[in-house]
């Protein structure tokens, strides 16, 4: 518990920064923490964020990698994973971690929409559909709920209707 949050703690001014979207200088702060404690799985974490959001995919997926290897438990870089692997055209490999998501946390909105992309990704629109309609279920926000909605509208069978239970925000 003492090194969990030591290393919170550590990444803290690395977390601002990504908030404000300064993502550079957030991977400067992050390699500082690594070099000072390599054992840090959320200093990989947020590495993979910022090198996600700067465009260097690969660099993302190792460092995603290497959080889960610290800490196979992380499912935010457990779902992170399958969708760099999605990207990055490993589709396999994306439903892979997309399902390990979700065998560790079962129902997991992040986790079912990653595993749908993945298999849409992969041309299997009935699993596709499965998993993001069960996303859907989670009431997501509205704008990824429009855009679900959108991509199941273009697999056979369009998208579902929504039902009376779903908020109209």
């Amino acid at each position: 518990m003492a090194d969990d949050a030591a290393h919170w703690t550590a990444v803290e001014e690395a977390t601002e920064l990504l908030h404000e979207e300064r993502y550079r200088e957030a991977l400067v702060e992050l390699r500082a923490v690594l070099e000072e404690d390599p054992a840090n799985p959320y200093a990989y974490y947020f590495l993979g964020v910022a090198f996600f959001e700067v465009g260097e995919i690969e660099a993302a997926r190792d460092a995603y990698a290497a959080c889960l290897k610290l800490a196979p438990a992380h499912l935010g870089a457990r779902v992170a994973t399958s969708h760099v692997l999605r990207i990055l055209g490993d589709v396999r490999g994306a439903i892979r971690e997309g399902l390990e998501a979700l065998s560790r946390a079962p129902g997991d909105p992040d986790a079912l929409y990653a595993v749908g992309l993945a298999y849409h990704a992969r041309g299997d629109d009935a699993a596709a559909r499965k998993y993001l309609e069960a996303f859907l279920a989670t009431h997501p926000e509205f704008e990824v709920e429009v855009e679900t909605r959108a991509l199941l509208g273009s697999l056979p069978g369009g998208a579902p209707e929504k039902t009376g239970d779903e908020d109209d925000d």
